[in-house]
């Protein structure tokens, strides 16, 4: 026999052989886990996307200047799993953040009283941040939407972005509404001639407002990151213009103009103000004559967006723009096109719409060629009339290789669409985003609630009697049946 066929060899090489598959099998374990561990891909299955952060939140998160704590001193008989799963993807998220992370900690307050006292907090079902000497406490119901006393959809990504927000920010950019010319006014709870929702929903997103009479003021306040004026109705007077006018141009300040038909620019005191911005007003009232373009209550539908940060949450959602009279905005064909100034028009009307320009009452509207407002030809979009333009001025400064952010001008052609009665989910969506686009906060802004889905088993007396014996006859029963085939089997 020789050496290599001795059973002393054939017992090494087995046990070799086990000795190399033991390691290739704790190799491939351990490099499966450092890969799942290192480069984890998670994917939301769900309906309603209950495991994803919106893209405003995770910009927010990315960018966060200080760590968060959150407590949650929810009791063991609370029913919050969509807390539990929220607070997991914002630890997630911010795993990565040089700055500090998210964490999240749950506390019972009458099991663990030396620890909630250690934490200063006393008050069940709440959920607390603190980020350095700065606190919030948020009450779990304001997480929710209650109708008929039953939770309707969960809002808690919305409540505690802002939250986070409000904890770890170091200062709040402040929103100045202008007002002394019969404009609609922020802290107005009135349906048609309020803004009290839309004021509501900048506070939320960690912004201080107020209002600012010019006229009594004389100064434009050093602190304001945006001015807004919703539906002026009287004369801006030649002091408030210039003021206005050196805000953008020399501060490289930030405005929102909401301009309802009626009135043109210059009865305004506007003109002046939005040529130097590229921006052409008509004096004129928007109609269409497709029935698909307008509402039961004669609103104009507007679904025609460019591409903008503006506008990208409409395209993305395919949400429309519900206005009620509105006017023609666009830029203006004559504008300087090598000063730095980029004026786009970002929502526009569909092709099927004119600017009527007899405006007296009782007049019924219908195109008149060579009279009403038409799309100017080589304008974008084509054969469109416009409705929000946009403007921003990027100049080079002391010979600099790149360019430097100047001022930014929105205008809106219409004066209620950010009334309380108006405040939809697209009306929203467009108003935040151009703010935050003002304000240069980079974000997706939209972050709607979340349905809450209920779930309800009705079963009879009888479907529980065939549900015990199921369980308590069926299932063993098929284990034992199969446990005696594969001894039939294998004896056979």
């Amino acid at each position: 026999m020789t050496f290599s066929d001795s059973f002393r060899v054939a017992r090494w090489l087995r046990t070799i052989n086990l000795v190399l598959q033991a390691i290739l099998f704790l190799t491939f374990f351990g490099g499966l886990n450092y890969v799942a561990r290192n480069h984890a891909w998670r994917f939301d299955l769900t309906r309603q996307r209950k495991f994803s952060l919106s893209p405003e939140t995770l910009s927010y998160i990315k960018n966060l200047s200080a760590p968060v704590r959150i407590i949650v001193t929810a009791s063991e008989d609370s029913d919050n799993p969509e807390v539990h799963g929220l607070l997991d993807e914002y630890v997630y998220a911010s795993a990565s953040n040089p700055a500090g992370p998210i964490t999240a900690e749950y506390l019972d307050v009458y099991r663990d009283r030396r620890r909630a006292g250690e934490l200063g907090v006393e008050q069940s079902d709440i959920v607390a941040l603190v980020s350095g000497d700065k606190r919030r406490v948020v009450p779990l119901n304001d997480l929710y939407t209650i109708k008929n006393k039953q939770r309707e959809a969960f809002q808690g990504e919305q409540v505690l972005t802002a939250s986070i927000l409000d904890v770890s920010s170091p200062r709040r950019q402040k929103i100045y509404f202008l007002v002394g010319h019969s404009e609609l006014r922020p802290e107005d709870a009135d349906a048609n001639r309020g803004l009290s929702a839309a004021r509501d929903q900048l506070k939320l997103r960690n912004f201080d407002v107020d209002a600012v009479d010019l006229t009594v003021t004389r100064k434009i306040p050093t602190d304001a990151s945006l001015l807004i004026a919703v539906w002026p109705q009287n004369r801006y007077t030649k002091i408030e213009q210039e003021m206005l006018r050196q805000y953008l141009s020399a501060s490289a300040g930030r405005l929102m103009l909401f301009l309802a038909p009626g009135q043109s620019a210059t009865a305004l005191g506007l003109d002046d103000l939005l040529l130097d911005w590229g921006v052409l007003v008509h004096n004129d009232l928007l109609c269409d004559t497709g029935p698909e373009n307008m509402a039961d209550n004669l609103d104009l539908l507007i679904r025609t967006f460019l591409p903008h940060p503006i506008t990208n949450t409409l395209i993305d959602y395919n949400e429309p723009l519900r206005i009620g009279f509105a006017r023609t905005v666009m830029p203006d064909p004559g504008r300087s096109l090598g000063s730095g100034l980029k004026t786009v028009t970002v929502a526009a009307t569909s092709k099927t719409a004119w600017g009527e320009t007899d405006l007296r009452p009782g007049v019924v509207p219908k195109y008149d060629p060579g009279i009403d407002t038409r799309p100017i030809p080589g304008m974008d979009p084509p054969d469109h009339l416009g409705v929000i333009v946009a403007s921003e001025r990027l100049a080079v400064r002391d010979n600099l290789p790149f360019s430097v952010p100047g001022g930014k001008l929105v205008v809106f052609g219409t004066g209620d669409m950010m009334s309380n009665a108006r405040i939809g989910t697209g009306n929203l969506s467009v108003f935040l985003n151009a703010v935050n686009w003002s304000v240069d906060r980079d974000h997706q802004l939209s972050i709607p609630p979340r349905p809450i889905d209920h779930f309800q088993l009705s079963l009879s007396a009888s479907d529980f009697t065939k549900l015990r014996y199921v369980l308590i006859v069926g299932l063993p029963g098929a284990a034992l049946l199969l446990g005696m085939l594969v001894y039939w089997t294998r004896r056979a």
